[in-house]
């Protein structure tokens, strides 16, 4: 969509839509403004800041968006990114949402007035579209489920499996009483972590109890939150995370209620981030492909831009990495 194409709709010249777009239409009427205006939201008119002194129209540029910079599963997924981007021949912008769906809209409309090539965005504990439904830049969803029209790369774990794995591991080290704190279940990644562990207490004729549940967020508070939650209303021996940040979290609130890991409760979490393998007791954990991850991002993302065939899924598998906190 362009000026000129939006003039057309309007019966107006292309310079009376540049006057309203750029806010210097003072001596227009207010029917024609609203008119213009009314248009440009239902086309999704994107300003072209920098179209002028693009012939090619390539930036070489990808944008990354992600829920949380602090988060060192998205850190290192980042640079996998930016790494294999460079090799590529591609710079990258970075854009933390903090979790926040206005703030997540506001960079993917930012990202594509940059003209950007090609956007990746990474899982979140949010669960919307309303955001892409205007997308007209080439996209890769990592590890996020989100329905969209057209031709959307997506590049998965087997989380389902992940932590049916961890869950397996704490029955066969002795476990009876396992409890499972993670993300609310409102996105498809934390659904399938939730049933991965569901399964394996299911299929090991133990008893699914609801006390045993705690979901908040992916971080370090749900995890010293539900740790404490669990031990004033049941009985646990294990604890299966459904990330890092919460076993660390956990393990936490273990120590201050002075119960020995993995003696009296044994833990396990969920990517392998870098630090894990430091904690007192290092971490038991199901290791993501992180940096794996970004690199395949880049490349099925840059074949869509490239307009090459291409398979738009790939689903990768993780690795249980046994330490001494089971």
């Amino acid at each position: 969509m362009t000026i000129k194409e939006i003039a057309e709709m309007a019966n107006v010249s292309s310079a009376t839509v540049s006057k309203v777009l750029n806010g210097k239409d003072q001596y227009i009427s207010e029917a024609t403004r609203q008119r213009i205006l009314e248009i440009v939201e239902r086309e999704g008119y994107i300003p072209n800041a920098i179209a002028k002194s693009l012939k090619m129209k390539s930036t070489k540029t990808l944008g990354i968006v992600i829920p949380d910079v602090m988060n060192l599963f998205f850190s290192e997924l980042a640079r996998g990114i930016e790494d294999a981007a460079e090799k590529k021949g591609y710079s990258v912008i970075l854009c933390n949402s903090d979790n926040k769906e206005s703030k997540e809209e506001k960079y993917i409309q930012v990202l594509q007035e940059k003209m950007v090539d090609g956007i990746i965005l990474t899982a979140s504990e949010k669960s919307v579209s309303k955001s892409l439904k205007r997308r007209n830049t080439p996209m890769v969803l990592l590890d996020r489920d989100i329905s969209i029209d057209g031709k959307v790369g997506r590049i998965v774990v087997d989380n389902e499996e992940g932590t049916y794995n961890a869950t397996s591991h704490l029955i066969d080290k002795g476990c009876k009483n396992i409890g499972f704190i993670s993300s609310a279940n409102i996105n498809k990644p934390s659904g399938q972590r939730l049933k991965g562990y569901e399964r394996a207490i299911l299929e090991n004729h133990m008893s699914y109890d609801e006390n045993k549940i705690f979901l908040k967020n992916y971080t370090i508070d749900t995890g010293y939150e539900g740790t404490m939650t669990m031990l004033d209303r049941t009985e646990i021996d294990g604890i299966c995370c459904g990330n890092d940040l919460i076993a660390i979290g956990a393990i936490k609130a273990l120590k201050e209620k002075g119960i020995d890991v993995p003696e009296k409760v044994k833990i396990t979490g969920f990517d392998d981030i870098q630090v894990s393998q430091y904690l007192d007791p290092p971490l038991t954990t199901v290791r993501q492909p992180i940096y794996e991850m970004g690199e395949e991002a880049v490349k099925m993302l840059i074949s869509i831009i490239e307009k090459k065939d291409v398979e738009i899924e790939k689903i990768l598998k993780t690795i249980l990495v046994e330490r001494s906190s089971t």
